[in-house]
């Protein structure tokens, strides 16, 4: 028997639950699918929003032919020959699953015939686009967007199962509690049907109440069953992430592993890993941003099974790091600061003089040049009148960053309270 999201996936947009702003009545996407003009497109999105549901919409109702390809399994050879049948036929619409797993050259097989309108790419990522989508083959895509589902539209879909499933209908099920099963879902509904499926074919009983007790103990026992396939994904990049933060590298490596022995994207565990080290190390230690970098480079040169040592090192290092958060709260502070004050007005001092008129305006003014000063240093406000003196950056307690401290107040004095 099919696992129950298969059972239930929707044939028709009507059917489709959550993504009312592309599907449903008078959306964009709702209109080009009536009318059977589907522009090439990247469905963006986590996991069990309805990506792949919407491209067999989209395959139901268009007259033209359909192919799919997984980007998982198929390489350069298999899109050439879409193409070419493609060609052949006159026009065909092909839907890419995991386009992000696609390399550069893959991509680059699909741009010619994109062009030319022998095929319309419909393409379905849980990464952004604009770091894993070559940008010529974007330019000419239409990024649709999908939202994770919310409590109601889960809830909805639980309903629905009890009462279109055949076999969920045979039973006499009573949803007394479903906080465990809508959290361990996380807004995928893949993830949710196959695990109220494997409670349901777990418990056997008759009436059958589900708790969220029942529910937590099959997750915890039969968790690789509902799990296969990735849907974890999520969940262990998130211990991999906090077992770096957490100074672990025991820990790191071990959810490395899991994401390595899983089949999990080269690029995305490095690209994590870049992002970390100015989230979590920082200015603790700026050698960190410099390793995580040249590994994500490494990584995309070398692929597997070799780029797991380079991940391995990366990990365990930056694990082994000190830590600090103060660059990634600075912008967050600075960002909450012009979200309440708006476009303050650049102080004329620091201002830009490339006109006679703009001189004659005083732009530049009194600007005292950093260089000209001893220790190239010059105390003068760079920030709006109305938020001088303003804190942002404010240095974790670490030895590199103790000491950015105490040179900063040194120049500084008691200015920013350092």
């Amino acid at each position: 028997m099919e696992p129950l999201a298969e059972r239930l996936r929707p044939t028709t947009l009507d059917e489709l639950v959550g993504q009312a702003h592309l599907t449903g009545e008078g959306s964009i996407l709702r209109k080009a699918i009536g009318q059977g003009k589907i522009p090439s497109m990247i469905l963006w999105g986590p996991p069990g929003v309805g990506k792949t549901t919407i491209a067999n919409i989209i395959a139901h109702t268009l007259q033209a032919p359909f192919y799919t390809l997984s980007a998982i399994s198929a390489g350069v050879k298999e899109v050439r020959e879409v193409i070419e049948i493609a060609r052949r036929q006159g026009h065909a619409v092909l839907f890419i699953d995991e386009i992000h797993r696609f390399n550069k050259s893959q991509q680059d097989a699909l741009l010619g015939a994109v062009e030319k309108g022998i095929i319309t790419l419909i393409g379905a990522t849980t990464e952004n686009p604009s770091f894993e989508v070559n940008s010529a083959l974007l330019s000419r895509s239409q990024v649709y967007v999908l939202k994770p589902l919310d409590k109601k539209e889960l809830l909805q879909l639980l309903q629905q199962a009890m009462e279109k499933d055949e076999w969920l209908g045979s039973k006499k099920i009573e949803l007394k509690e479903t906080a465990a099963l809508l959290n361990i879902s996380g807004g995928d509904a893949r993830k949710l049907l196959n695990l109220f499926e494997l409670v349901v074919d777990t418990l056997q009983e008759y009436p059958l109440v589900i708790t969220d007790k029942k529910v937590m103990d099959i997750a915890q026992q039969r968790i690789a069953i509902y799990d296969k396939g990735g849907e974890q994904h999520y969940d262990i990049i998130s211990a991999f992430i906090k077992s770096i933060r957490g100074s672990d590298p025991n820990g790191a490596v071990y959810w490395l592993a899991r994401m390595i022995e899983g089949g999990e994207d080269v690029k995305f565990i490095a690209r994590r890993m870049v992002i970390l080290a100015s989230e979590d190390i920082g200015n603790a230690n700026p050698n960190a941003q410099l390793l995580a970098t040249s590994c994500f480079q490494a990584v995309n040169m070398i692929g597997f099974p070799e780029a797991r040592i380079i991940l391995s090192q990366c990990a365990t290092y930056l694990a082994s790091s000190p830590k600090s958060n103060a660059a990634y709260m600075a912008i967050n502070n600075a960002q909450s600061l012009v979200a309440r004050t708006g476009d303050l007005p650049v102080p004329l001092h620091i201002r830009n003089a490339p006109t006679k008129l703009m001189k004659q305006l005083n732009y530049g003014k009194d600007y005292a040049y950093s260089h000209d000063f001893e220790n190239s240093f010059s105390a003068q406000e760079y920030l709006p009148d109305e938020i001088s003196g303003t804190k942002l950056y404010d240095p974790g307690k670490n030895a590199r960053e103790e000491e950015l401290r105490r040179y900063l107040k040194g120049l500084w004095k008691d200015k920013y309270n350092y």
